[in-house]
């Protein structure tokens, strides 16, 4: 079932959870069961019109997906993306990231998994080749097509995909932050999303050590 011009998916979400010591980690189902109107309430369309435009890179992982819908393949080339952007931000993709990567895009996108396997791949490679150029025309190309509830469970996602190793980095949470503005989120909206990874913030963690060292 499409929404909003998205991918949808039916109870699945609740079981997406991110590797985590028992703080927080977890990929919030409501958000993402709001994101695709599976709770009974009305996603409205954005506002923005959409831009023709599609980058090569969205093209690409669009052309694994042609069982989908148009609209929905174009959505998750664009989710994917950004998923391992956020990842890429410390140049290092780790084997846990990229496996939370490979189970979301498997569960929003109701593919089979080596299918979310091969979407997430391409979107890895085509990030660490063009990422300079391609990450803001393609976050730029998913706020225009997408709501405000897809956006946030966006940089939801991007946050538990960067936490899956426990540690969130300087470098990650600036491109954490960087997509957060892009997608046109707020500085509430972003530090309701931070308040949930606050233990994973390695300048939390740093100072906690301190404190505990004296």
């Amino acid at each position: 079932m499409a929404v909003g011009g998205f991918i949808g998916f039916d109870n699945v979400a609740a079981s997406l959870t991110v590797p985590h010591d028992g703080h927080c980690g977890m990929l919030r189902p409501m958000v993402l069961r709001r994101l695709l109107g599976l709770d009974g309430g009305r996603v409205e369309r954005p506002l923005r019109p959409a831009d023709d435009a599609e980058t090569a890179t969205v093209r690409r992982i669009v052309a694994a997906l042609d069982a989908l819908p148009p609209e929905e393949r174009r959505d998750l080339a664009g989710f994917a993306y950004i998923l391992s952007r956020a990842a890429h931000a410390d140049l290092d993709v780790t084997v846990d990231e990229t496996r939370l990567m490979e189970e979301i895009v498997e569960r929003i996108g109701r593919l089979p998994r080596a299918q979310a396997v091969l979407v997430v791949e391409i979107a890895r490679h085509q990030g660490s080749l063009y990422g300079g150029t391609e990450d803001y025309l393609v976050t730029r190309e998913f706020a225009a097509h997408t709501t405000e509830e897809q956006r946030l469970a966006l940089v939801e996602a991007c946050f538990a995909v960067v936490a899956s190793d426990h540690v969130i980095s300087a470098e990650e949470y600036a491109e954490l932050t960087q997509i957060a503005t892009e997608l046109g989120l707020n500085r509430a909206q972003l530090n309701a999303i931070r308040r949930q990874y606050r233990d994973h913030l390695a300048a939390i963690q740093r100072m906690r050590g301190t404190n505990r060292a004296e």
